[in-house]
C-alpha cells in the first residue's frame, strides 16, 4: 500500500467521523447509554472471537521478542473482557456532562451568562499495546458526544479490529450514528503522519505511549494535542511512617502490575528510617523478583542492590526494576520528584498531617496520593468509570481524563429583551 493510498483511507474516516460527530452531538443521554450497554453485552457475547483474534496477536508478540509485562498488556481473557463491559457499564451509568451550563452569573444589565459543555466533535486516539484503551476510548467519547478515529499500535492489531467493529456494530444497532467508532486499519506509519494533518477534519489528538511517539505526535501534529507522557511514578516513605503500610504499599505499587503507568518505578525513603525500613523492603522486592538499582545508602543497607546511575532515577521501567534513593527530608523529597519524575502519580507514607499537606501542595504532578498506592491513579479507581489516559500536561485537562475532560465548553447568555447601549 502506497502512503497515498494511506492517506486517502485516513480522509475517509475523518469524513464519515465528521458526519457522525454532527449526530452524536445532540443525542440523548438514554441513546447513548443504551448503545454502551449494547456495545458492553456484544463484548461479552463475542469473548471467544475476541480471544482468538487477541491469540493471533499475543503469538506475533511472542515472536518479536516482547517482554512479559509487555505480553501482559496486550493480552485479553475472559476476565479482562469482563472488565472492559463492566466499565462501559459504569460509563453509562455516569452523568453525561453534553448539554450542562455551570458557572451562570447574572450581570448588573440582568443577562445571565454561563457555561455550556459540548463535545470537541471528532477526536484521534494514537496508542500502543493495550487492547483495552479501545474500548475505553471508544464508550468515553461516545458518551461525550465525541465521534472517535482509533490508531492503535501493530502489535494490537486483530484485537482493536474486532473490538471497534463489535462498539460500532452494537452501537448502530441501538441508535448511534454509524461510524461512531473507527479504527485505523493499517498499521503504516503514513497513518499517523495523515492524521495529524486532518486540521479542521480531528478536533483533537490525544496520543498514549512510549515518549518518542508521544514527542513524533507533538512534533508533527497541526492539532491540538493533550499529551501523556511517561510514568516514573514515586513512593516517599516519610520520617513519620507506619511501616507496615509503607510496605505494603510499595509491594503494591511496585509488583501488582508493573507494566502500567501508574505501577511505582521509583523509591524514596527518609533518612530517619532508612536503617528499619530498607533492609525489609528489599528482602520482599527481591522475593518478588524485582531488580533493585540504588544510591550509595541503599546499597549500603541492601546488598542484592546495584548502583543506579542518573538515568535510572529518570526512568519508567515498566517491569520489575526500580530506582532507589535515601533523601535527607521531605523538601529533598519533593525536589527529588519534581527533578527526576514526569509529572504523574506520587505517593507520599506519613503520619504528620503537615508534612502530608506539604508534599501535596509542593509536588507538581498530575496526582498525588497520601498512604495510598500509586496503582489508584485511575480513572475506574477515582470514580470516572474508565479513563482515555493519564494526562501530564496542564492546560485544559490533567490526571485521569473521563467524560468531563472529552468535553469543551461556549459562552451561553440568557437574555429578556437587553441591548448594549
Amino acid at each position: 500500500m502506497t502512503e497515498q493510498d494511506t492517506t486517502k483511507i485516513v480522509e475517509a474516516l475523518g469524513r464519515r467521523a465528521r458526519t457522525a460527530a454532527a449526530r452524536l452531538a445532540s443525542l440523548r443521554p438514554a441513546v447513548k447509554n443504551r448503545a454502551l450497554l449494547a456495545m458492553a453485552d456484544r463484548f461479552e457475547a463475542s469473548a471467544s472471537e475476541i480471544i482468538a483474534a487477541n491469540e493471533r496477536d499475543l503469538g506475533s508478540g511472542r515472536d518479536k521478542g516482547l517482554s512479559a509485562a509487555m505480553l501482559d498488556r496486550l493480552r485479553l481473557d475472559a476476565k479482562r473482557i469482563g472488565a472492559m463491559a463492566d466499565a462501559m457499564r459504569q460509563v453509562a451509568r455516569l452523568d453525561d456532562p453534553v448539554g450542562e451550563i455551570y458557572d451562570m452569573r447574572t450581570r448588573p444589565n440582568g443577562i445571565r451568562v454561563g457555561r455550556m459543555r459540548t463535545p470537541f466533535g471528532v477526536i484521534g486516539i494514537i496508542y500502543e499495546s493495550r487492547p483495552n484503551v479501545t474500548a475505553d476510548a471508544g464508550a468515553l467519547c461516545v458518551k461525550s458526544g465525541n465521534a472517535v478515529i482509533l490508531r492503535g499500535g501493530s502489535e494490537a492489531i486483530h484485537s482493536n479490529t474486532i473490538l471497534a467493529r463489535l462498539m460500532d456494530e452494537a452501537g448502530a444497532e441501538a441508535g448511534l450514528p454509524e461510524h461512531s467508532v473507527q479504527l485505523v486499519p493499517t498499521t503504516d506509519r503514513a497513518a499517523v503522519s495523515a492524521m495529524l494533518g486532518m486540521s479542521g477534519v480531528i478536533d483533537l489528538i490525544i496520543p498514549r505511549g512510549g515518549r518518542s511517539l508521544i514527542e513524533m505526535v507533538v512534533r508533527e501534529s497541526r492539532i491540538p494535542v493533550i499529551k501523556h507522557y511517561d510514568g516514573n511514578c514515586h513512593v516517599y516513605v516519610d520520617a513519620s511512617a507506619d511501616l507496615d503500610m509503607a510496605e505494603h504499599i510499595v509491594m503494591n505499587a511496585k509488583c501488582q502490575r508493573p507494566g502500567v503507568c501508574n505501577a511505582a518505578e521509583s523509591l524514596l525513603v527518609h533518612e530517619a528510617v532508612a536503617q528499619q525500613f530498607l533492609p525489609r523492603i528489599g528482602e520482599k522486592l527481591v522475593s518478588a523478583g524485582v531488580e533493585i538499582r540504588g544510591d550509595a545508602a541503599v546499597c549500603a543497607l541492601i546488598p542484592a542492590a546495584k548502583p543506579a546511575t542518573d538515568e535510572d532515577h529518570r526512568t519508567e521501567f515498566l517491569d520489575l526494576v526500580i530506582s532507589a534513593a535515601v533523601v535527607p527530608n521531605l523538601d529533598a523529597a519533593i525536589a527529588w520528584i519534581n527533578e527526576y519524575g514526569s509529572h504523574h502519580t506520587e505517593a507520599i507514607i506519613t503520619r504528620d498531617h503537615d508534612c502530608a499537606m506539604r508534599f501535596l501542595a509542593g509536588v507538581d504532578s498530575a496526582c498525588v496520593h497520601v498512604n495510598a498506592s500509586t496503582r489508584f491513579s485511575d480513572g475506574g479507581e477515582y470514580g470516572l468509570g474508565c479513563e482515555i489516559g493519564i494526562s501530564t500536561d496542564k492546560l485544559h485537562a490533567r490526571g485521569p481524563m473521563g467524560l468531563v475532560e472529552l468535553t469543551t465548553s461556549k459562552f451561553v447568555v440568557l437574555g429578556e429583551g437587553q441591548v448594549r447601549e
